[in-house]
């Protein structure tokens, strides 16, 4: 006597296939604005440090240098804020075009950062520059810079007479790493 033999098909139907995409595409649109809010966060938080890193570096040009070196906040055209670490007065710098800062006279420009409207990153200071003395390293006059995120979050970054820096955030929790200010 012969039986005959059930064979079994392996894989997918039509029907489970969309029931697992359709959840895919539910999960993945609700994980598309948890990243943009990391994203957000970490350019916030690149854009604080590496300002930090600047004013200490411009304190140590000019006692390296023994020469003043100035920090001056300048706006970036319609484009976004720059920031130019630079010997010669305050206005003797210019970050509008592309590249590094054109300096006038026997200034001269260290380092030019620009923070363009595309990266969701900008400053704010209270002082348009801050010269840091090269006997001491100390700073005229005190300001507080402000690196403004997506979402307005914040880094705040206050210069004291010394040349230290404090950094902190307004809002308690706001940015994590950064104590309330």
């Amino acid at each position: 006597m012969h039986h005959p033999t059930t064979t079994r098909t392996r894989g997918f139907t039509l029907i489970e296939a969309s029931a697992v995409l359709a959840i895919t595409t539910i999960l993945a649109s609700l994980a598309v604005p948890n990243m943009q809010g990391m994203i957000d966060a970490r350019r916030l938080d690149n854009g604080a440090t590496q300002l930090a890193n600047d004013i200490q570096l411009a304190r140590s040009a000019a006692v390296l240098r023994n020469q003043s070196v100035r920090l001056t906040f300048l706006p970036h055209g319609a484009r976004g804020s720059c920031y130019v670490v630079h010997t010669g007065s305050a206005n003797a710098c210019d970050c509008s075009g592309d590249g590094p800062a054109v300096c006038a006279g026997a200034a001269r420009e260290i380092k030019t950062v620009v923070l363009a409207d595309e990266d969701h990153v900008r400053l704010s200071a209270n002082v348009a520059s801050v010269l840091f003395d090269p006997m001491h390293g100390t700073s005229t006059p005190t300001g507080t810079v402000r690196v403004i995120g997506a979402g307005g979050r914040e880094v705040r970054h206050v210069i004291n007479l010394m040349g230290r820096v404090r950094s902190c955030s307004p809002a308690t929790g706001s940015v994590p790493g950064y104590r309330a200010c």
